[in-house]
């Protein structure tokens, strides 16, 4: 895990000169469509909420996240005309997945895969296939397939015509390379460790663009560390959820360094500590790092790229929390690489 964390520099490369060249097939693909449904589990359904967000966001468009099921179990049929299905899966492999994406052809949808396996299934199946240059990840957590599946994301919100410069996605790689750096050399790394080896779990959240980030890091804490982790945006953690924070109970707060969810975290992350309650920050800035209890650096990118560096640090850390409650993170119990589902 560590070492494909490390190669994350030159897999984002690799895959932003690979599919920024695709915008325009993107562009004419999705003429006429109107919403975008993403087709995901696990990780890469943390992804989905990613690429939803920036879709809103940026574009203008609606997009939703697609209850597979509803394809696979109860086959129903739905009105898709004018849907831009957009399936997500690192291998390529999922059935379910891929039965969900045909499903959404048949139904009236364009169809576009993005997937690190360019012989796979899901790739073949789709119009357009956005493959990312990830290479072979042998440690059960995505790390490196996760990252570039944001990046091929983000190549998916310029063709759809995001107000968004393509530039900044250049930046990634390098900002990513140097915030690894950066982590491993903080002194507050360790400490934030030794914390969470002593509790049973915690609260992972943030919100917007960001959001899909806490709920990749709490999916990570679980399958990685055996802990229990609640991945929430703070506007639901605050309708309730809040009150099983406290001395047993740390929150893992995720923002970028800019834009308008930032001041709410930083809030959050006060009413933690008036709770008793350790608060961490990833990211944020000056200001979150001042209002939590410690903080791990975040990346200096504008707000709609920042979750492809935003989980660095939250990988580092898993990796690190791991070794230090003796669990091999390379290889979780109960977990393949390729999961299917019914």
């Amino acid at each position: 895990m560590r070492a494909e964390i490390g190669q994350q520099p030159e897999a984002l490369d690799r895959t932003i000169e690979a599919l920024l060249p695709r915008v325009p097939d993107v562009e004419r693909l999705a003429r006429g469509t109107r919403q975008v449904l993403f087709i995901a589990r696990g990780s890469s359904d943390n992804a989905a909420v990613y690429g939803r967000y920036l879709v809103e966001s940026h574009t203008g468009r609606l997009a939703t996240l697609a209850a597979p099921s509803i394809a696979t179990t109860y086959r129903r049929r739905l009105d898709l005309s004018g849907v831009l299905a957009v399936a997500i899966s690192q291998s390529g492999k999922t059935e379910e997945i891929v039965e969900t994406l045909d499903w959404a052809r048949d139904c009236g949808a364009r169809t576009v895969a993005v997937t690190n396996g360019a012989a796979s299934p899901l790739a073949e199946s789709a119009e357009v296939a956005l493959v990312t240059e990830a290479g072979d990840e042998l440690a059960v957590p995505a790390t490196k397939t996760y990252t570039t599946q944001l990046a091929a994301l983000s190549v998916l919100g310029l063709g759809l015509g995001a107000d968004a410069d393509a530039a900044d996605l250049r930046r990634v790689p390098d900002e990513v390379a140097r915030l690894i750096g950066l982590t491993e050399a903080a002194g507050a790394l360790p400490a934030i460790v030794e914390d969470l080896a002593a509790v049973p779990g915690a609260v992972v959240s943030g919100r917007g663009i960001a959001f899909g980030t806490a709920l990749e890091l709490a999916l990570k804490i679980k399958e990685a560390c055996y802990l229990h982790a609640m991945g929430l945006s703070y506007a639901d953690l605050l309708h309730g959820p809040i009150a099983v924070v406290d001395a047993q109970t740390p929150a893992l707060l995720v923002a970028a360094d800019s834009g308008p969810t930032l001041p709410g975290t930083v809030a959050l992350a006060h009413r933690v500590r008036s709770a008793g309650a350790n608060a961490y920050g990833i990211g944020g800035g000056a200001g979150l790092a001042e209002a939590c209890s410690a903080a791990l650096p975040g990346p200096a990118l504008p707000e709609w790229v920042a979750p492809l560096g935003l989980i660095v640090p939250g990988q580092i850390l898993v990796e690190n929390l791991a070794r230090r409650l003796g669990v091999d993170p390379d290889v979780p119990r109960g977990l393949n690489k390729v999961t299917q589902t019914d």
